[in-house]
């Protein structure tokens, strides 16, 4: 599991326009107002004790973020955060799929709309509408769009990431993202348009991520669900391995 998070931490850092790694958290700050792109992903230390949370606190006052809490943090990081007014907001599974064994048979969905392409994203103007079909997905204020497509265009491991795009009619209906590091092929951002989801466009993505992560030579995929794509994982095979809990701040 190691490898998984450090996967993770890797995918949620190239999200810093000001990265940082200091001797206790490791955390990145996109500066966008929305706290999916600002946070702190683990704690360095023995005991999370000897984070200086007021000094992290202090580091996001003006974005929005989320702590992430993972088993690469210390056992004693939830209760450290909650003494310093931490609020936890949900526990998100972590589900992980060996990738050097077949699917059993039956288990992996097939159906999807006819004429659906799976394209992988490479210029400016497609990037473009990948970005705004999650940010819309996500809820994320359209003023803030232009500045996700530069960070995803400018991200330092740009060459780890393979980004797909659900393409129905011309126009991009359904996005993910995988990066394949640690031998972990990482999936984030499964989106789908409202008009077409439950129609098979979300397998037909986590079907295509998988095969990229085969191709790329990965040991085992891994996510982090959230409640409306983790029946869809379990009938692909992945089982829940460890969790996150997502703390916030007061502003």
């Amino acid at each position: 599991m190691a490898s998984v998070f450090a996967n993770f931490r890797q995918y949620l850092m190239g999200w810093g326009a000001q990265n940082r790694s200091g001797n206790t958290v490791d955390q990145f700050r996109s500066g966008l107002a929305t706290p999916q792109f600002n946070g702190v992903v683990r704690v360095r230390s023995m005991s999370a004790g000897g984070a200086d949370v007021a000094a992290v606190r202090k580091e996001f006052a003006n974005v929005p973020w989320w702590w992430w809490v993972g088993p690469d943090s210390p056992e004693d990081t939830a209760d450290v955060l909650q003494c310093h007014g931490g609020r936890e907001l949900t526990t998100l599974p972590v589900m992980v799929l060996p990738l050097d064994e077949p699917a059993s048979p039956g288990t992996v969905p097939h159906t999807a709309p006819t004429g659906l392409l799976m394209e992988s994203v490479r210029d400016r103007e497609r990037l473009a509408e990948w970005v705004r079909t999650y940010r819309a997905s996500m809820g994320v204020e359209p003023y803030l769009e232009a500045e996700m497509v530069r960070i995803e265009s400018r991200r330092e491991d740009n060459d780890d990431i393979i980004r797909l795009a659900a393409v129905l009619d011309g126009r991009v209906v359904g996005t993910t993202v995988v990066i394949t590091t640690h031998g972990v092929a990482g999936i984030f951002l499964v989106h789908v348009t409202e008009a077409h989801r439950r129609q098979g466009v979300g397998a037909a993505l986590t079907a295509t991520a998988l095969r990229v992560g085969r191709e790329r030579g990965m040991r085992c995929a891994a996510l982090v669900a959230g409640p409306a794509g983790e029946p869809l994982y379990r009938r692909f095979g992945f089982t829940t391995t460890s969790e996150y809990r997502l703390f916030a701040f007061p502003t």
